[in-house]
């Protein structure tokens, strides 16, 4: 088997950001779980709903084809093509009989101002994005963000994994195998790798992802993902609330909603907008 770099002959018709879109929905191929929060919260606050870092519709499109009006706002192109991608084979296999409420806006959600904005029932950042904003001030205006496109009483929810003290003793470089696959869009084999650092006077992670992917018995591409990512914790995630004007209804530590512990493996803030 020989290695190719992205964008070689091997794989003319698809871009590095492409490529790792597709494998960011590979490495969700087994369901965080959150959905069903995400629902509840619709059910309670009806809509509009805003997501924001939203991906490839992991959660905005099925949040629209349960009937809620919905805007996802991302940075990035390849995500919002696999959303929109999303919603027409989700809406065809669901057999709607009507266009699916959903706008999708390639926007930073740090310098957002939605047309809308001051009319959203719910707004969120789901599963970890949070942690993309790698500085504490990027973290704090994604959390203005939210509140300022809040209308009164409206619901926000932000949602962050909080590591143990023996993984980030492993975020010390070292290159650690997460897991062989095959990805049913291509058919290609995917091994995934990582390594990671941990600064621990910034609580910022340096990761880099490495994909190498092929057919049985073909060649073999890499693509590499290099990300800086601020950890945040239930006490953090509050005083940013606060600080944005949310009133803080409660911090869970799972996505039943039960009350965060020592062990949580998450934290999960629900505010409201006065």
């Amino acid at each position: 088997m020989s290695n190719t770099s992205p964008g070689s002959s091997d794989s003319p018709q698809e871009t590095e950001a492409a490529a790792l879109a597709r494998l960011y929905d590979l490495d969700l191929v087994d369901d965080p779980g959150d959905l069903d929060l995400y629902l509840a919260l619709a059910g309670r606050t009806g809509g509009p709903i805003l997501e924001l870092a939203a991906g490839s519709g992991r959660l905005a499109v099925p949040l629209a084809v349960a009937g809620h009006a919905v805007t996802a706002v991302d940075l990035d192109s390849a995500m919002l093509a696999r959303a929109r991608e999303r919603a027409r084979a989700t809406a065809a296999k669901a057999a709607a009989k009507a266009d699916l409420d959903l706008e999708l806006v390639e926007a930073d959600i740090l310098d957002l101002e939605l047309s809308a904005a001051g009319t959203f029932q719910l707004a969120f950042i789901a599963l970890n994005s949070l942690f993309l904003l790698a500085t504490r001030d990027a973290q704090r205006r994604a959390f203005l963000t939210l509140a300022r496109h809040l209308a009164p009483g409206g619901v926000a929810a932000v949602d962050v994994w909080l590591p143990e003290p023996d993984d980030l003793a492993r975020f010390d470089g070292r290159m650690i195998f997460e897991y062989e696959r095959i990805d049913p869009e291509t058919g290609h084999e995917v091994t995934k790798v990582a390594s990671a650092r941990y600064d621990p006077t910034t609580a910022v992670v340096d990761l880099t992802t490495i994909f190498e992917e092929g057919p049985p018995g073909g060649s073999v591409v890499r693509w590499i993902r290099r990300d800086a990512l601020r950890l945040v914790g239930p006490d953090e995630l509050a005083t940013m609330a606060a600080d944005a004007g949310l009133e803080i209804e409660l911090i869970a530590g799972a996505y039943d909603m039960g009350p965060i512990r020592p062990g949580s493996e998450r934290a999960i803030l629900i505010a409201r907008r006065p």
